[in-house]
């Protein structure tokens, strides 16, 4: 039984996360940026001013009294939260170890469109967004393919095709992949790898030797436990506490990894260059070691795709659902969050893991030969970032330990995020009053990810994530003509100065209500 369970998933997966759900998530990228006048580039100074350069400002950080309501610092937080996670250190080093230097290149190339795709997922959380039962904001993916998707109808000269019933089936599936993925990668898979890492670099062997139910280590159970207790606290009091929390560990956990790596990459800051090279050299013409001819470029390129959503998650249609619960009025100022969700998250925090391991290894060896791609003797794609702190961190181990506590706040933060996403397409379907039957039963599930041994449970959460993608993707391909409208509105309102009425909702009176606190 399990062995068709692990050929079903692994089936599966090679279709989602293949060919097929790689060029549907790149290729919507790519529509968007085309569609939008490549508008991460051709406005990097509008979306730079109205994400980073707005955070000294009142209205971007004060907190709300308004019900479920966050400010747009605070969404950002808690998207980074369940956005940076494990893939932001053991993914990078795997798919580098497995691509080659090259990956990086293609993980930037997959960054640059997801931007695009996180925009146009955000604009229309924003747009089709609504208050539920509880007088919170509601919105994400199935809000859009509902109304959005659902509400477009094909006309033709002879007949007309309604797209009602395709919405609302798209967004109930969407819902229970998000689900079954926040108990997967967002619970048991991300404290698996805390208590794995923290187990190692803090070894309390009093705890460790003993052994119960079937051989499992006590100390992984204690570990369990407290997780278990601290996301409890957390994740019960809802998307405001999740909220609080996020807005003080992730600008801390972000800024201090980055001054790490910055520490590893300059002190072996001969070998940037060279780790550069290799990274645009590799990615058109790999080294042996993956392969050779088309073949190689492929592996590269795949992995690059591939560990860039995962770490991202653009085009997930996940962090809408908190994006959703934004203050801000304004569709497209929350798309522009999304850019910077994406830039920060692979551009700043997936480069710097690169760098440390690349520069690490440089051409001379080290944990890792830029070059050659081979990884030195006693290391693995999951030890190489913590191998290249500890070459420069070497005292007591202390790199690894470094490593480790920022691999607790990553993936802690991940499985905070991901409650409020599980809780938001369970609130689609069951109804705002139970949402906390969902919060228990994800508290709940953290244990068994402290005691798992096998990957499996890992693997199939991995194929429920990215089933999320194409329900999400069909519906913001579709609507893309309304992302366009919505952009060169505000466009012509903010920047050409232009007297014409703001397109803000979909809701006649959520419409009027934005129309009038549009300067909150």
């Amino acid at each position: 039984m399990l062995d068709k369970i692990i050929g079903v998933n692994n089936t599966v997966n090679g279709i989602v996360w293949g060919t097929f759900g790689l060029a549907l998530l790149i290729g919507t990228g790519i529509i968007v940026t085309l569609c939008t006048k490549v508008f991460q580039v051709s406005h990097i100074g509008l979306w730079w001013k109205n994400t980073i350069g707005s955070l000294f400002k009142k209205d971007v950080i004060a907190h709300r009294k308004e019900k479920g309501t966050i400010s747009p610092f605070q969404a950002l937080c808690t998207a980074l939260a369940a956005t940076v996670g494990t893939g932001n250190i053991a993914g990078v080093a795997a798919a580098i170890a497995i691509g080659g230097a090259g990956a990086v290149f293609w993980m930037w190339v997959a960054a640059f469109f997801g931007m695009m795709t996180n925009y146009a997922e955000n604009t229309l959380g924003i747009y089709f967004r609504r208050r539920n039962s509880e007088g919170e904001w509601s919105g994400g993916a199935m809000y859009y393919l509902r109304d959005g998707l659902g509400g477009y109808t094909y006309k033709d000269k002879n007949s007309s095709v309604s797209f009602k019933t395709l919405g609302k089936i798209l967004a109930v599936l969407f819902c229970i992949f998000t689900m079954l993925a926040s108990f997967g990668i967002g619970s048991m898979g991300q404290v698996n790898k805390i208590v794995a890492n923290v187990a190692s670099a803090f070894d309390i062997s009093a705890l460790s030797s003993i052994e119960v139910m079937g051989g499992i280590s006590l100390y992984n159970i204690i570990l369990g436990v407290i997780i278990m207790i601290l996301v409890a606290i957390i994740t019960l009091g809802g998307v405001k506490r999740i909220a609080s929390v996020a807005e003080k560990i992730v600008p801390f956990m972000v800024v201090l990894f980055v001054l790490g790596s910055v520490v590893i990459i300059g002190v072996n800051y001969d070998a940037i260059l060279p780790a550069f090279k290799a990274i645009f050299t590799n990615a058109f013409r790999p080294e042996a070691f993956v392969g050779g001819g088309i073949g190689a470029v492929i592996l590269s390129m795949t992995q690059g795709f591939k560990r860039g959503v995962f770490s991202n998650e653009a085009g997930l249609g996940s962090s809408v659902m908190v994006h959703s619960n934004s203050s801000v009025r304004e569709p497209v100022k929350q798309g522009m969050w999304g850019i910077f969700e994406v830039f920060a998250d692979t551009m700043v925090v997936c480069t710097m893991t690169a760098l440390v391991v690349l520069t690490s290894g440089g051409l001379n060896g080290g944990v890792f030969n830029a070059q050659t791609g081979v990884i030195a003797e006693g290391y693995t794609d999951a030890t190489l970032v913590g191998g290249a702190f500890n070459s420069v961190f070497s005292w007591g181990n202390i790199g690894e330990k470094f490593v480790a506590v920022a691999m607790f706040l990553f993936a802690f933060t991940t499985v905070l995020g991901w409650s409020h996403y599980g809780s938001k397409a369970w609130e689609y379907l069951f109804g705002a009053k139970t949402t906390f039957v969902f919060r228990i039963i994800h508290v709940c599930t953290i244990i068994f990810g402290a005691v798992l041994t096998s990957s499996l449970a890992w693997d199939i959460s991995d194929t429920f994530n990215g089933l999320m993608m194409i329900p999400n993707l069909i519906g913001v391909l579709v609507l893309i003509p309304l992302v366009v409208k919505i952009t060169k509105n505000y466009i012509d309102r903010k920047v050409r100065g232009k007297d014409v009425a703001p397109i803000l909702s979909y809701d006649e009176s959520l419409q009027k209500e934005a129309e009038e606190n549009l300067d909150d």
